[in-house]
């Protein structure tokens, strides 16, 4: 588990979630196109705030599209500056580990840039997925993700939640 990260110092014992889990500064490494031979990977996206239908949809047909789903997380100071005071609700290690323990789901990282652009030139996947919220044309990295010779994909069906409405109708009972 060397480039995996650690467990947390509030958690007692390892999981086999957080073998899925690794290191921003390894991810080319572990999942660049050399290393993944002849197996397809899929990128999706997001921070995962509150886990809810809508992102398990959402990653289950990531997955259908690769043989490998790496699930980029935004970092706690990212989603503070996407969403604003009092997110995320749920520190990263966490978010990460939950959305890990999903079974379609091979490995995760944690990111602290703005978008996934980084990301993608380092690991090149064959399909950048998107949730139904957005179109093609729309997704902020599509040049890059073309550039590296992969493909945008928009999976999961409609929007139907957000992780913004729960915690919203969550504080306001």
């Amino acid at each position: 588990m060397d480039r995996a990260l650690g467990q947390g110092k509030d958690m007692k014992e390892p999981r086999e979630s957080l073998s899925k889990l690794i290191r921003r500064e390894d991810a080319g490494e572990l999942l660049g196109r050399r290393s993944r031979r002849d197996m397809s990977l899929a990128l999706a996206n997001g921070c995962f705030d509150m886990l809810h239908i809508g992102h398990v949809r959402y990653l289950k047909a990531a997955k259908d599209t690769a043989d490998i789903l790496l699930v980029a997380i935004n970092s706690d100071a990212s989603v503070k500056k996407l969403k604003g005071g009092g997110r995320p609700v749920v520190p990263e290690k966490e978010r990460a580990e939950i959305v890990a323990s999903l079974a379609c789901v091979d490995r995760v990282v944690i990111f602290g840039e703005e978008t996934v652009r980084e990301l993608i030139a380092d690991v090149e996947p064959d399909f950048h997925c998107k949730g139904g919220d957005y179109r093609e044309e729309d997704v902020p990295e599509r040049d890059e993700v073309i550039k590296h010779g992969g493909r945008v994909r928009i999976v999961g069906g409609e929007k139907l939640r957000s992780s913004t409405d729960l915690i919203e109708k969550v504080t306001r009972r």
